[in-house]
């Protein structure tokens, strides 16, 4: 018998596929497909600093010309936060009520202020995790890279002062130091990594000559990145990791369990598939398990990692030597 039951955070998994934050998971009507479905566990929608601060400072802007006190800006920025806390603790309230699966609450976070505060009406709202997004762009070109990676830590200190439910940081690969800063910060008290946030990536349109996004969705070669980083990292870490981006079916799921994932994070692939998507990935996952004789993840999980890989450069080359070669060698 194959059990896929995973242990991720502190938090049992019937299996390691997490659907994460994003508009799958941003009602309950939703969120029970997905656990009908299969999945082992969701991120909810995150709750975005950055769109509260953009709702205030355009309602500010609005009402610019009444010149109104900074007691009533004051109250306006307070009244706005507490709205937007308010629909998302009854979203995770209601959500806990209705399926059995973990709830983890999302925050994506622009800054190191205030919203720390948001995090307490989470937990008492019910949620089992919190993850917060973090991704601080290094564009203040008089802000060090010690000052920008600093930030991050800042926040973990604030979060573990005010939560007692695991805590999961989803962060980027841009860092002046990406394997020393992913140990360091799990070292911080946190419960899991998430490797790594997808972007917004902008795009020109040279007709219009505007600018638009593009790749709104993730590829199934997209895989590459992640799974590179959750190999170098695994069994070097001090807490569980998850893999992001470019999951897209069960052969992906498995590969980042065999590089030492503790579980995955899917989205693109059920936006393009539906719910049903997770079914077909848990078969393939399964169908692999019992050809290859594993029972359960944790009997495979970082196989294939960098420390336990007999050719451990092969996760560090980063030039196409020997592809090129053979195409050069084929003209």
């Amino acid at each position: 018998m194959v059990d896929l039951t995973t242990k991720y955070m502190g938090l049992t998994l019937r299996n390691p596929i997490i659907i994460g934050s994003s508009g799958l998971t941003a009602s309950v009507a939703k969120i029970i497909k997905l656990e009908e479905n299969g999945a082992g566990a969701v991120v909810l929608k995150s709750i975005f600093e950055e769109e509260i601060t953009h709702e205030y400072e355009k309602i500010v802007a609005e009402e610019a010309s009444k010149r109104y006190k900074d007691e009533y800006l004051d109250y306006l920025d307070y009244r706005i936060k507490n709205e937007n806390i308010d629909n998302y603790t009854r979203l995770i309230t209601e959500t806990k009520k209705a399926v059995q699966i973990p709830v983890i609450a999302s925050v994506n976070c622009s800054s190191k202020h205030e919203w720390t505060n948001f995090a307490l009406p989470i937990q008492d709202a019910g949620a089992d995790a919190l993850e917060v997004n973090m991704f601080f762009l290094p564009t203040n070109f008089d802000r060090t890279a010690v000052e920008t990676e600093n930030a991050y830590f800042e926040i973990v200190e604030k979060l573990k002062q005010k939560l007692k439910i695991p805590i999961a940081l989803k962060i980027s690969y841009y860092f002046t130091n990406l394997g020393s800063t992913i140990q360091k910060l799990s070292a911080s008290e946190i419960k899991g990594l998430v490797l790594f946030n997808r972007y917004y990536s902008p795009d020109i349109d040279i007709e219009n000559m505007t600018i638009s996004s593009t790749n709104v969705f993730s590829h199934p070669d997209d895989l590459s990145l992640s799974l590179r980083w959750i190999a170098i990292m695994a069994n070097r870490v001090e807490c569980d990791l998850a893999a992001s981006t470019g999951i897209h079916d069960g052969a992906a799921v498995i590969k980042q369990l065999l590089a030492g994932a503790n579980a995955v994070q899917v989205v693109s692939a059920i936006y393009n598939k539906g719910p049903e998507k997770i079914q077909n990935m848990l078969k393939d996952i399964k169908k692999w398990m019992v050809a290859h004789n594993f029972q359960n993840p944790d009997e495979f999980r970082g196989k294939l990692s960098q420390a336990k890989s007999h050719n451990p450069a092969l996760y560090e080359r980063v030039q196409f030597m020997k592809y090129f070669t053979d195409r050069e060698n084929n003209l």
